[in-house]
């Protein structure tokens, strides 16, 4: 006796799918071989009627059974191989035809599926999210998510009433689940329903979204990536034949938020044309974004993000940052992004907890919770994280032309009783504190940015880590640059001191050279250093002398080897802690006095702020016009020290060289001016003074070497020959070396 359509009907299995609550839909979905027939089944909640409509024949259809009340519907077909068909559904308000998801072949192939659990897929952004495609000619979007351990999982979003029963998705062999929706629209919100391994469901945002919404539910945005047409030929030529630490780079670090001046339009496109009238007027070389990415409101500077490839849909969409940095890059001004790698928020919707279980941190709490910002740190022990990561750099880097990423909180993945105390961490596997698998990660990091023509990384690790900086062949961690935060904790504590007392620190001067060649440095006033005052406000004395000290402050840090960067404000010397709500006072650089001249006559007087912007602008310029000042930073012949150790009058000199040049530096910490200063030298010449912090143009009192000195010799301080000069005070003063 035949079999009737009940007797195949999987009951259990069909009241799961009811729920939403099946690990793997297609098993009791699609068609099915018998056979002298093919049974095909189907899912269809609230549909009033639904036939199967095989393609490429003048058949009229098959109508299906409704099976169960759920909207479980199936049918014979007299055929005895599967036919490429299509469900005609028939709804109350609509009639749709449709293809059968779930006979799609993976969008997400098998090749993708190892590279994935390799850990080393830098394009797995390009097959996990959402995608539009096509299935049977019908325009949809594929939807992947990783979620291994999860019983079942669905998409849900506007196109569906948020309903998990509608589009029920179907787990591949590498752990992720799929599946494509027809009839999405480019905006449509969406999420993932997730029926945990714990037994809970919850809805989570795409961790692999391009955009999110605005607000507190942070639903993912399906979006279509737009044709790109970008105008920065020339950079991008320029970029892949420079040699990073070679070339000069002075960095503006910047809190994108608060930058756009009061009254105008917080957006990419205004931040772009603000940063390049800004940059090109003072010479920064490179802007360093804080982050940019989708986060909580309470967070003010977005380190702890909420979404990885979303941008702050505040400032804009993709295609407007794409825009800014075009515009940057035209204007030959490169872009670094803040970039953490560490941890992530405890958003529910987040990627705690994911699938019900511990997939994106560790399932220990020793090893996942980050302290500092109540977050979880990155498991990357596992490998499909490591690729979550690792595409996730390339998106940015590859996507977006952007030059470099900054990474902060280096040390906290680095060590795992980082922050913690007794009982809080967990050893490796060889009884250390040191994060074997975040180590390997940052080495695999690294390398894939190496391949990228141009661009490179910036570490912010504190711990002194050995070979940050060395090549990942050679053992090291491959990190292009290291912040040097040592330099600007010794450098802060020193000129904060009353001058009359530097001279007993004299050695928080001059330390930074002794471990300088350990790693390629950034010397970086970053926004980390004025959470609690400006720089203005860490000198000691009146507002001259304060002036006068953050003169000296940059003079020296350019001089100094390594390459440079500096927060938005204290350029111009903002004379309050920073607020990172309104942004920087720039109305200070137009303010100017009147007053009475010698003549009689009224003038205008430039403001403080305007005269130290002016002598920053002539600082970056001349730091980029002297290959002396940056060529060699990393080299040992490069600098050489003249006076480190005349701690009695809080002096040092020291000189810089290249092929081209050699300069001779000299800065004065003290108030006092030194009429006839000598100096030991082991060079035959003149020098010839080319800039000097203490110039009235800037501020200062005028006390220069309008003409050339020759060198005597007169042996000093162990030198065979010597030179006498003005030496200003709080000055800065740099000498061109002209040998005999």
């Amino acid at each position: 006796m035949a079999k009737k359509l009940e007797d195949y009907m999987e009951w259990p299995r069909i009241e799961d799918l009811a729920y939403a609550e099946i690990k793997d839909p297609s098993q009791i979905l699609g068609a099915r071989k018998l056979r002298e027939r093919i049974l095909i089944t189907g899912f269809f909640p609230d549909a009033k009627k639904v036939m199967v409509k095989p393609k490429g024949t003048k058949q009229r259809g098959t109508t299906m059974t409704q099976m169960d009340e759920s909207g479980y519907f199936a049918a014979f077909l007299n055929v005895k191989e599967v036919p490429e068909y299509s469900f005609s559904v028939e709804y109350e308000d609509r009639k749709e035809l449709v293809p059968d998801v779930y006979e799609a072949d993976f969008f997400m192939d098998v090749m993708d599926g190892v590279a994935f659990g390799e850990g080393k897929w830098s394009e797995a952004y390009k097959k996990l999210g959402a995608h539009f495609g096509t299935l049977q000619g019908v325009e949809g979007v594929y939807f992947d998510v990783w979620a291994p351990n999860a019983r079942g999982v669905s998409v849900v979003g506007d196109f569906n009433g948020w309903d998990p029963k509608v589009n029920q998705m179907k787990p591949t062999k590498f752990g992720v689940y799929e599946l494509f929706v027809p009839g999405i629209k480019e905006g449509d919100l969406y999420k993932f329903d997730i029926y945990g391994a714990d037994g809970k469901r919850v809805l989570k945002s795409d961790p692999y979204a391009l955009e999110m919404e605005m607000g507190d539910h942070h639903a993912s945005v399906v979006t279509r990536e737009k044709e790109v047409i970008w105008k920065d030929g020339a950079w991008m030529k320029k970029r892949e034949k420079a040699d990073p630490l070679k070339s000069p780079m002075v960095v503006l670090e910047v809190h994108p938020e608060s930058f756009i001046q009061e009254g105008k339009d917080q957006t990419f496109k205004e931040l772009g044309k603000e940063l390049v009238q800004y940059c090109k007027e003072i010479g920064y070389t490179h802007v360093e974004f804080m982050p940019l990415l989708q986060h909580n409101e309470e967070d003010a500077f977005g380190y702890n993000a909420i979404s990885a490839f979303a941008l702050n849909q505040e400032l804009g969409n993709r295609e407007d940052f794409r825009k800014m940095v075009d515009l940057l890059h035209q204007n030959e001004i490169g872009v670094i992004l803040d970039w953490d790698a560490s941890h992530f928020a405890k958003n529910e919707e987040g990627l705690g907890r994911f699938d019900g279980s511990c997939l994106y941190e560790s399932e220990d709490e020793r090893r996942s919770a980050c302290p500092y910002y109540d977050s979880y740190y990155y498991d990357y022990g596992k490998p499909e994280v490591c690729s979550f990561k690792l595409s996730n750099a390339a998106y940015w880097l590859k996507e977006f032309h952007i030059d470099g990423l900054r990474l902060p909180f280096v040390h906290a993945m680095l060590y795992l009783d980082y922050n913690k105390s007794d009982g809080e961490w967990m050893a490796n596997i060889y009884g250390g504190t040191e994060n074997l698998e975040a180590e390997a990660f940052l080495k695999d990091l690294n390398s894939m940015v190496k391949e990228i023509p141009g661009t490179f990384t910036v570490a912010e690790e504190t711990s002194a880590w050995p070979m940050v900086t060395e090549d990942v062949e050679e053992g090291g961690l491959g990190f292009t640059f290291k912040w040097n935060n040592g330099f600007v904790k010794d450098y802060v504590n020193y000129i904060q001191t009353d001058p009359l007392f530097r001279k007993g620190k004299h050695g928080e001067l001059t330390f930074s050279m002794v471990y300088h060649y350990s790693e390629h440095f950034i010397l970086s006033f970053s926004h980390n250093e004025f959470l609690r005052g400006s720089m203005y406000q860490k000198m000691p004395g009146t507002a001259e002398q304060k002036m006068a000290g953050l003169r000296l402050t940059y003079g020296y840090m350019m001089m100094h080897p390594g390459k440079k960067l500096i927060f938005t404000g204290q350029d111009f010397g903002e004379e309050v802690e920073p607020d990172f709500v309104k942004g920087p006072d720039r109305d200070l650089l137009t303010n100017s006095y009147t007053a009475i001249s010698t003549e009689g006559k009224i003038v205008q007087i430039k403001s403080r702020n305007r005269l130290l912007f002016d002598y920053m602008r002539e600082l970056i310029h001349f730091y980029k016009d002297h290959p002396a000042l940056y060529e060699k930073d990393y080299e040992i012949e490069g600098f050489q020290w003249v006076s480190m150790l005349d701690a009695d009058h809080s002096v040092i000199a020291f000189v810089r060289k290249s092929e081209q040049e050699k300069l001779l530096v000299v800065c004065n910490f003290t108030p006092v001016c030194y009429e006839k200063f000598v100096l030991g030298v082991d060079f035959n010449g003149k020098i010839k003074e080319i800039l000097n912090s203490d110039n009235v143009r800037f501020g200062g009192n005028g006390k220069d070497n309008p003409r050339m000195r020759a060198t005597k010799k007169e042996k000093w301080d162990g030198y065979e020959r010597s030179v006498t000069f003005t030496l200003a005070p709080f000055g800065v003063q740099v000498f061109e070396i002209i040998e005999s």
